[in-house]
């Protein structure tokens, strides 16, 4: 057997490449595991994320729960989650000398709240597999070969041709539809990317002198559309932020791509309330607490600056008392409590957190493998498919499962090239 059909070949130095390469590599030792990124940089969204602690996965006990967070490969990842699930990451990072917690909210980080631990200890797992790691180095062209594998074509400094049994495209996700082109050539279809978990742009926010307020139980929906979220909202100085905001976009990405990122998002800052509950909350608070003023006692646990604001906007002057308060201005009041309107013209990007709802089809993916239904021998990782999650590690999830099941397949694949 020729020395080349003992080499696989792994595209994209991120989580679902590296985790793709050090299982590939440990699944068979005997197979030489190339690495290859067209940057300098490795693991740069690992580094990023969770400002700087990396959200490494959700605490989810079954599949069941963990595809619930996911709007795009809900129902196909359940099958893969049973294989190598939230568990399995915590126990692959364990064994690895690198402990996880859990946060109230679900979210797993390292004990050393360092996104740097992630990165260095996947680094080391990569060096100790023997994964050969070729920086600055792009795959300019890709030739599917008539008898299994395929040519590469390298450019940079570690420019040459060369012959792979198998290859893992983990490119991450691309905002736009031409940079998927080469995918398309090698004969897949691709779902449009579009951006998902995005902030609001609001520059005509009745908010706007609010910047850093923040409400940790609030409901976000789209006025005319069966789009909404609860859960911690910020107001920023562009507009609306938060986990309800970036969970709802993610969820609506599609339709919110549609609408050219144009609506009218309103805000229940007490969800727990109805109108009907509410008005009937106030009657009672009025008739104990008539005396007491509007605007500088806000109810609710609302912080001090949006309810005054909010009161201020229902026309509440700033000595009126409850048992003076007209019924017109209470009403006013009811509406900005339920529904804040606030006009959405845009979108931000969250830091730098991009993620793509689109790519590769998974219709074309044996979901169990990675392997393409297409191209025999071709693999995918993480976000080039198209899957996406919510915030909270869902994505980084989808991404070691991905690798790893993709880095199983083409060790186990191979283990006959090794004999």
């Amino acid at each position: 057997m020729k020395v080349e059909k003992e080499t696989v070949a792994i595209i994209g130095g991120g989580a679902a490449g590296f985790f793709g390469a050090i299982t590939c590599a440990e699944t068979n030792p005997h197979l030489r595991v190339l690495l290859i990124e067209k940057t300098g940089k490795l693991l740069s969204k690992v580094r990023i994320s969770g400002g700087g602690r990396c959200n490494v996965t959700h605490a989810a006990d079954t599949p069941a729960q963990l595809v619930q967070h996911y709007p795009r490969g809900q129902k196909q990842l359940k099958e893969p989650f049973k294989q190598f699930g939230a568990l399995d990451t915590v126990r692959w990072f364990e064994r690895r000398g690198v402990r996880l917690k859990t946060e109230p909210d679900g979210r797993m980080f390292p004990t050393t709240d360092s996104s740097e631990t992630i990165a260095q200890c996947l680094l080391d797992a990569a060096q100790q597999a023997g994964v050969q790691i070729l920086l600055h180095t792009q795959a300019e062209h890709i030739e599917p070969l008539p008898t299994g594998g395929f040519r590469l074509t390298l450019t940079g400094p570690h420019a040459q041709t060369l012959e792979v049994a198998r290859l893992l495209i983990a490119t991450g996700g691309a905002p736009k539809a031409d940079q998927y082109a080469w995918l398309r050539q090698l004969g897949h279809s691709i779902q449009e990317p579009v951006p998902s978990l995005f902030t609001f742009n609001v520059p005509d926010s009745p908010l706007r002198e609010l910047p850093g307020v923040s409400v940790p139980q609030a409901r976000v929906r789209v006025a005319g559309e069966k789009l909404e979220y609860e859960g911690p909202v910020l107001v920023t100085h562009w507009g609306l932020s938060g986990p309800a905001v970036l969970k709802l976009s993610a969820w609506g990405a599609r339709r919110l791509h549609e609408l050219q990122y144009q609506s009218t998002a309103l805000v229940n800052w007490i969800p727990q309330h109805t109108e009907e509950t509410l008005r009937q909350w106030l009657l009672e608070f009025r008739e104990q607490n008539g005396k007491k003023g509007v605007v500088n006692n806000p109810l609710f646990g609302l912080p001090q600056r949006l309810w005054r604001t909010l009161a201020e906007q229902a026309g509440i002057g700033p000595e009126t008392r409850w048992n003076e308060l007209p019924t017109k201005l209470q009403n006013r009041l009811i509406e900005g409590l339920l529904r804040t309107a606030l006009p959405v013209r845009g979108k931000t990007t969250y830091k730098d957190e991009f993620v793509t709802c689109g790519g590769v089809l998974l219709s074309e993916v044996n979901m169990q493998t990675m392997e393409s239904r297409r191209v025999p021998g071709l693999h995918f990782a993480g976000e080039v498919l198209d899957i996406d999650g919510i915030t909270g590690g869902f994505n980084f999830q989808a991404a070691w499962t991905t690798g790893f099941l993709a880095g199983r397949a083409m060790g186990a694949m191979n283990e006959q090239v090794s004999e």
